[in-house]
């Protein structure tokens, strides 16, 4: 059982992961390779933070990651919700995996771009159908009346669309975060952890650049 709040000064547990001293080369391989075994313990691996920025400075909220590959992580989303707007204003972006049951965590750090919209046709096809319709009346990150409300607009939009397919509407689809820098932390013992920074060896954070493959350098850091 967690301590209550009072107790937070005093709340603390004491992390037994072997070392972790060979990151390897390659990021990308190491995050699939600790992904699979999140996979295998834990509810929503894919489950990350996504940070943003917009003028009064950092926005935080949980996102589900959809695809990750050489070019980068893939998450879909609203593009007239807060983050999507950010995005598109400014697309600096950091990801976090907090894999604490694992003792694990990841950070990204990169530059996001809308997808191809080919690429989101082919996510909001392969979608419950529910999401769908969802995706289609929601007006992410604005203001309702009441919950009565939004169910009158999905009813409406579910019978309007019954017996035929529902397309994407042109406001929802992908980004993909194209890093340019991957942190790897593993909790060890009296908190001296160990941790493991990639980051490209040009040092370029252009998108340009970034999407051109290039090698990644790792470093140990201090806890």
């Amino acid at each position: 059982m967690s301590e209550p709040v009072d107790r937070l000064p005093q709340t603390r547990l004491s992390y037994e992961s072997p070392a972790f001293d060979d990151p390897g080369t390659e990021p990308l391989a190491l995050f699939r390779q600790w992904y699979d075994e999140a996979a295998e313990h834990l509810r929503e691996p894919n489950a990350m933070t996504v940070s943003t920025l917009d003028e009064w400075g950092p926005s935080a909220r949980i996102v589900l990651l959809k695809g990750v590959d050489e070019a980068g992580f893939v998450f879909f989303t609203d593009y007239d919700s807060a983050k999507g707007s950010q995005l598109r204003a400014d697309p600096r972006v950091a990801l976090s995996f907090p894999w604490h049951d694992m003792e694990r965590q990841v950070r990204v750090r990169g530059l996001a771009e809308v997808v191809d919209p080919s690429e989101s046709d082919a996510y909001f096809a392969q979608r419950p159908r529910g999401s769908q319709i969802a995706a289609t009346v929601s007006q992410q990150s604005r203001p309702v009346a009441d919950r009565a409300r939004m169910q009158t607009e999905y009813d409406a939009a579910a019978a309007e669309l019954e017996g035929r397919a529902v397309p994407r509407p042109e406001h929802w689809g992908g980004f993909r975060v194209r890093a340019f820098e991957i942190e790897f932390w593993q909790g060890r013992r009296n908190r001296f952890h160990d941790r493991w920074v990639f980051r490209r060896s040009d040092g370029s954070h252009e998108p340009a650049a970034l999407s051109q493959a290039s090698a990644w350098t790792p470093a140990r850091l201090y806890p």
